[in-house]
């Protein structure tokens, strides 16, 4: 997926498939999150993460979850704001946007742009927007335009 020059990249395991990526900027003020869910559609990853069975972040505030499903693209994404994210600096507010959606190897995916909310919005979207533009799933070949094909 596409990143900004100059951010680096740290994996931690996780249970379900691929591991969770974390991309940061140098200033650590921004973030891009990725990885596998385990639920059998993006509506049901979003149901039980607004569940109370899912722990949020402290000040956890739901902005808005909405139904991207459109011709062969299936997704959902929830905007939220958050007073931390867990081991992330303190930027004040934490501006959200988290993205679960059907990928060319018909799994399911969770892209999430993190930023300081006080920077303004926009941003976290252009950046998850720009990263889905460019998303390959593991053990895909993709081109430039977004197009798969199994190895």
């Amino acid at each position: 997926m596409a990143v900004p020059e100059g951010w680096t990249r740290a994996t931690v395991p996780s249970e379900y498939g691929m591991a969770v990526v974390n991309f940061r900027s140098p200033d650590r003020e921004h973030r891009l999150q990725v990885y596998e869910v385990s639920e059998a559609s993006p509506e049901a990853s979003f149901d039980l993460y607004l569940s109370d069975r899912t722990a949020k972040p402290r000040g956890f505030e739901q902005l808005a979850l909405t139904n991207l499903d459109e011709g062969d693209f299936t997704g959902s994404r929830l905007e939220y704001l958050a007073d931390t994210i867990r081991n992330e600096p303190d930027v004040g507010t934490w501006h959200v946007y988290d993205e679960r959606f059907v990928a060319a190897d018909g799994k399911i995916y969770a892209l999430a742009a993190y930023g300081p909310d006080a920077d303004g919005r926009e941003d976290e979207l252009e950046l998850l927007t720009t990263a889905l533009a460019w998303f390959c799933p593991p053990g895909m070949n993709c081109d430039p335009a977004g197009n798969a094909a199994l190895d």
